[in-house]
């Protein structure tokens, strides 16, 4: 889309993959961002956040990188589950609509970052600049000034916005903005070892064992990467000693207790302890804050990158919206409570699962040793064994932006490897669909080019056309129809007549509205980008980007 910016770059604190993310997102609506990073360069070091999901590398394929960062991952579409040497189940995730990906793919931060960084290179509205270590940060009605360490003196750099995801380390970040960041550490370690080696069969499932043989009363989990690589993760006691298991040849014993006799090479190996935290603002009035700047969760389930990716799509249609006079300042708020809340969840689900990899108390572990033992054999049992609850999309039910519809209520948090029923709040299930003058595409990839009102059989298009005319930014309005033509979409919803849907620019649906006015499409429209409304659509707004007391 080719639109102007009225106002200077937007500053990005970090460029690990939720900085990235942010900044091509951002261009995408034709706004310029100025990355800024302390390191001297790109560390290519180590596997670090390796699996990706399925709606992730949705929104990376909206800048142009979602397709290559899948098809160089490897694919996996199970995961299994063990107690010692038996298998207690197997998860295999479901899909609502038909994705352009896999449920989830395996491929190292590192490639990653990199492939991130061909997209920005290519991107002429994105400047990164190295090596600038921001030292200050003040904000008024107008800008935000940060001042840097660029190594050859200070600098200064004047944005509009700021989207800060400079990593876990942001202490002075947080302490700057009077955020605190309060949660938990736990104490036992994790040690990582990315090998190299042939183990047929491995290639295509995640395995979680608790309690093996060959690390009795711990677990560990092993995921397949490209090149033959996999990843295993130990969990080992508090004093772990990484460098005297390495002279020991104790280290080599832990990975053979595994692999057998195999050839294997060690690619990386680290030890990490991990911690469960978030800040209690996203939002400081200018300021955004994001990834694990924001909010930090045990990698059991690959929450970690996957959500600091929400935030990015999140903060990014937000500020275009904002910045280019589509919306009051007052939606930059949304931010704070959506992706909050998206990261309260996670701190949940995260917690729920340490306790029972890392029992806290007495009770804990007697608990799980029932539930181990018991969930060979029985069905509910198994149900109880919590190996990680794997990454999703949040669902905005309880948003501002979301007008709910009492015909479509949410059924909360669904079973492990499901999706929620399509309706207000959720993310629009993806599918093929047909576009006159463009052929096949893809029904997300129209979602985020703007808003999007659906109608299907029995509603008025003339009635959406005119609530959507008085929205400013853009605004699409499609039959579903004719989108289509083979009813996969059409079920994926469960769309029934006379309906109208609203979807937002990172897809997540808005409203659905059965035989709605134009006042009641009006409504919706405005609250989906909150506007103040009255009964008759009548909208007081500010677009002067003005941050209100509060913020």
């Amino acid at each position: 889309m080719s639109l102007t910016w009225p106002h200077g770059p937007v500053a990005v604190l970090g460029a690990g993959p939720v900085g990235q993310t942010t900044a091509l997102l951002l261009a995408r609506w034709g706004v310029p961002t100025v990355v800024l990073d302390q390191r001297p360069a790109r560390d290519p070091i180590g596997s670090k956040a390796i699996c990706q999901q399925r709606d992730v590398l949705d929104i990376w394929d909206a800048v142009g990188a979602g397709r290559r960062i899948a098809d160089e991952g490897v694919t996996w579409t199970t995961a299994r589950t063990f107690h010692r040497d038996h298998e207690l189940f197997a998860i295999e995730f479901a899909e609502a609509g038909r994705s352009a990906f896999p449920p989830f793919v395996n491929i190292s931060q590192t490639r990653t970052e990199q492939i991130l960084d061909e997209h920005i290179a290519a991107e002429p509205l994105i400047d990164v600049r190295w090596g600038h270590k921001v030292v200050h940060v003040v904000q008024d009605d107008e800008q935000v000034v940060l001042r840097c360490d660029s190594g050859n003196g200070s600098v200064e750099v004047r944005a509009p916005y700021l989207v800060a995801c400079g990593g876990a380390r942001s202490d002075e970040l947080r302490s700057l903005l009077g955020v605190g960041f309060h949660g938990r550490t736990f104490d036992d370690r994790f040690l990582i070892c990315d090998i190299r080696a042939d183990l047929p069969g491995w290639a295509t499932e995640r395995r979680f064992y608790f309690d093996p043989e060959w690390n009795p009363g711990r677990q560990v989990l092993i995921h397949p990467c490209p090149d033959s690589t996999f990843r295993i993760d130990w969990q080992v006691p508090a004093g772990y000693d990484l460098d005297a298991e390495v002279i020991s040849g104790d280290l080599d014993a832990r990975i053979r207790a595994i692999i057998g006799e195999r050839d294997y090479e060690i690619v990386w190996k680290s030890v990490y302890r991990f911690h469960s935290r978030v800040v209690d603002r996203m939002r400081c009035d200018r300021i955004l804050i994001a990834g694990d700047a924001a909010h930090l969760v045990s990698p059991f389930g690959a929450r970690g990158l996957n959500s600091g990716v929400g935030d990015a799509e999140n903060a990014a249609w937000k500020i275009a919206y904002v910045g280019h006079g589509w919306a009051p300042a007052d939606l930059l708020e949304s931010y704070h409570t959506e992706r909050h809340a998206a990261a309260v969840e996670n701190i949940a689900v995260t917690t729920a699962t340490m306790d029972f990899l890392v029992p806290q108390d007495e009770q804990q572990a007697r608990h799980r040793a029932e539930v181990l033992a018991a969930a060979g054999t029985d069905p509910d049992a198994r149900a109880r064994v919590d190996s990680g609850r794997l990454a999703e999309p949040f669902w905005y039910v309880d948003s501002e932006l979301t007008t709910p519809a009492a015909e479509r209520p949410f059924a909360g948090r669904p079973p492990r490897g499901q999706v929620p029923s399509a309706g207000p709040g959720v993310l629009l299930p993806d599918a093929p669909i047909t576009t006159p003058g463009s052929g096949v595409g893809r029904i997300r990839g129209l979602a985020r080019d703007g808003f999007m009102l659906l109608t299907t059989d029995g509603a008025d298009l003339d009635t959406a056309r005119t609530a959507a005319s008085a929205l400013p930014g853009p605004v699409r309005v499609l039959g579903l129809a004719e989108l289509d033509p083979d009813g996969t979409l059409t079920g994926a919803l469960d769309a029934r007549a006379r309906e109208v849907w609203l979807v937002r620019p990172d897809a997540h649906v808005a409203a659905v509205l059965t035989e709605p006015t134009i006042d009641e499409i009006t409504t919706a429209l405005h609250r989906a980008t909150a506007r103040t409304t009255t009964p008759h659509g009548i909208r007081e707004e500010n677009h002067d980007g003005a941050l209100h007391a509060g913020g």
